[in-house]
């Protein structure tokens, strides 16, 4: 499955209760048996996911910094985006990282709400180099009107 928002996070922005700019997002690596490429009905917290979350060495979950929420005209959309994330010397996990959830943080997984997947186009084994998620020049996710 490709990139995709959960519904919880989709409810939650329209109804003001996560705000891209201000609260806040993190990022976590996730390996080759999570279901956040699957799931989304029901999944209300982190937790409910299977995360398989990245063990390779100096890997920890990232804040993300310099979020913004712009509105994109000429396609019709607003998109959110923030800076680069990068992991200084992350080793190989147990297995390889396919993607990354983007997740407003609060106090631990438990209450902390999943925003979006980001898929990678292909597995990744980062082998000790610096991993870096280069996000979309089109923003981490868009949303349109119907």
């Amino acid at each position: 499955m490709a990139t995709h928002m959960f519904n919880e996070a989709i409810r939650g922005i329209m109804a003001g209760e996560i705000d891209l700019n201000a609260h806040d997002i993190r990022v976590a690596l996730l390996m080759t048996d999570t279901d956040a490429d699957t799931a989304n009905d029901g999944i209300l917290t982190v937790d409910d996911l299977a995360l398989d979350e990245c063990d390779g060495a100096n890997y920890v979950r990232k804040a993300l910094a310099n979020e913004a929420v712009n509105k994109d005209d000429a396609n019709d959309r607003a998109e959110f985006d923030a800076d680069d994330v990068v992991w200084t010397a992350l080793g190989n996990g147990t297995r390889q990282i396919q993607g990354a959830l983007v997740y407003k943080h609060i106090t631990d997984d438990t209450d902390s709400i999943p925003i979006a997947w980001i898929e990678y186009g292909s597995t990744v084994n980062p082998g000790g180099g610096d991993h870096t998620i280069s996000w979309n020049a089109e923003g981490i996710v868009q949303g349109r009107a119907a």
